[in-house]
């Protein structure tokens, strides 16, 4: 089942012929699930499961539901916080693979990171061991680790996404979720991602029902803000010139109808889209299909995320039939930034910034 049907099924989006047994089976097969996630982390909370901690300060992003969440703009956001602060940061990082060989997000991660190091491994003990051995780093950013505890770290910071927060409440794979709620409990911070998308009522929703679980967690808004249009032919524009344009945006994201809102929001109207599944691997045929769908659409540029970007370059050997374009994003706080900073120097002051 790919990406799309199922998010369809779980959300009810689906015929009822097809919904209701589809649903009722991904029921059944959560509950194996939940219980291995559970039992899993009752051990490591009651330590019969060991934490491997390394000499410098572990800071995890994460979060409690699969795909989409911003986790990549968020590391890369901290990474450069750390950079103004003179310290030397490495990412960790599991790598996923698209099909030419291609790592789609420490791809991205590098791009955005300022300098600091993306190890990419699925080990993060070993992961974690490089970066200090081989490449001087003084904090590690844990990309997509909150699940992974064996790594131990000295804040969890959980992304959750204003426009899907709680992953239809339920476990994989009847919902998003790929462990309780509950796990909530392990974290130092909260930031909600896309809070743009949504309205203040929804966001207040969100932040009490966090709140509920752990009184203590800081919680930030933030945006998923564009930067500025990178064109195919190496150009860069800002993001009003895509008003001046009939836009055909795609992608291969967790949440792709968020990156269409982004593209909307600034091209004014979308002339079409093409969502893959997160992590797609592209090939020729894949752009033919793209090219076909926007020229049939009238489209007079084809925009993308980023991550895709990083992906389709290498298939590209002559100068796209409808001019092609990558819209970055960067994460930009709208509240509750500074608290966050703080807690980040308070954890560094005694082992970094205070030595």
């Amino acid at each position: 089942m790919d990406q799309q049907t199922h998010r369809k099924l779980i959300s009810g989006q689906a015929p009822p012929l097809m919904g209701i047994p589809g649903r009722l089976l991904l029921a059944i097969l959560s509950w194996p699930y939940g219980l291995v996630m559970r039992l899993r982390n009752a051990l490591y909370t009651h330590r019969w499961l060991s934490v491997r901690r390394v000499d410098v300060p572990v800071f995890c992003v994460g979060n409690l539901t699969t795909g989409g969440t911003g986790k990549t703009p968020l590391v890369a956001c901290l990474a450069r916080l750390l950079s103004t602060k003179g310290l030397r940061a490495a990412i960790l990082t599991r790598g996923y693979k698209a099909g030419h060989g291609l790592a789609d997000e420490p791809a991205e991660l590098a791009a955005a990171s300022e300098g600091a190091a993306v190890i990419i491994n699925p080990d993060r003990i070993a992961g974690a061991n490089d970066a200090i051995r081989n490449h001087g780093a003084q904090v590690l950013l844990m990309d997509d680790g909150f699940q992974h505890r064996r790594l131990g770290r000295n804040l969890d910071i959980i992304a959750i996404d204003a426009t899907q927060p709680f992953g239809f409440n339920r476990l994989l794979p009847a919902g998003l979720l790929r462990e309780p709620l509950s796990g909530l409990k392990r974290a130092g911070a909260v930031v909600i991602t896309r809070s743009d998308q949504v309205s203040g009522e929804a966001l207040s929703r969100i932040e009490d029902r966090v709140r509920a679980i752990n009184p203590a967690l800081v919680i930030a808004r933030a945006v998923h803000a564009p930067t500025e249009l990178h064109l195919y032919d190496g150009s860069q524009t800002g993001t009003a010139s895509l008003r001046e344009h009939r836009v055909f945006a795609f992608c291969g994201l967790g949440n792709p109808d968020a990156f269409f809102r982004t593209v909307a929001g600034c091209a004014g109207e979308l002339a079409g889209s093409l969502a893959f599944d997160d992590h797609h691997a592209y090939t020729k045929p894949c752009l033919e299909r793209i090219y076909h769908d926007a020229q049939s659409q009238g489209a007079d540029l084809l925009v993308t995320s980023s991550k895709d970007w990083s992906k389709i370059t290498p298939l590209i050997d002559a100068p796209p039939p409808v001019p092609l374009a990558y819209l970055p994003v960067e994460m930009r706080f709208t509240e509750g930034g500074d608290l966050l900073t703080s807690l980040i120097e308070r954890i560094l002051s005694g082992s970094i910034l205070g030595s």
